[in-house]
């Protein structure tokens, strides 16, 4: 699991037809001090994330999980929201 901000939102009119009805978010992973660690992903919302939220994202296997369907062809899951962190920056 990683941490990311939904930067935007995905629509698309023709798709596979596993993911007629999902939600598709644009994230942006970041690290423990909020900078940008890679380039922008889709991912499926299954916990109704906004646009600006932090949020925990997961891949592989573990998406597919997420969002209730081992056959959906996805390979990043918004899986919770982030409330609030504490991260003690002598550590990092």
């Amino acid at each position: 699991m990683q941490l990311a901000i939904v930067i935007g939102s995905v629509w698309s009119t023709r798709k596979e037809e596993r993911l007629i009805g999902q939600k598709l978010m644009i994230v942006k992973p970041v690290n423990l001090l909020n900078e940008t660690s890679t380039l922008p992903c889709i991912a499926i919302d299954t916990v109704g994330a906004g646009i600006g939220e932090k949020v925990i994202i997961a891949g592989g296997n573990a998406a597919r999980i997420a969002a209730n369907n081992t056959q959906l062809p996805v390979d990043l899951a918004i899986v919770g929201i982030v409330d609030d962190e504490e991260v003690d920056k002598r550590y990092l």
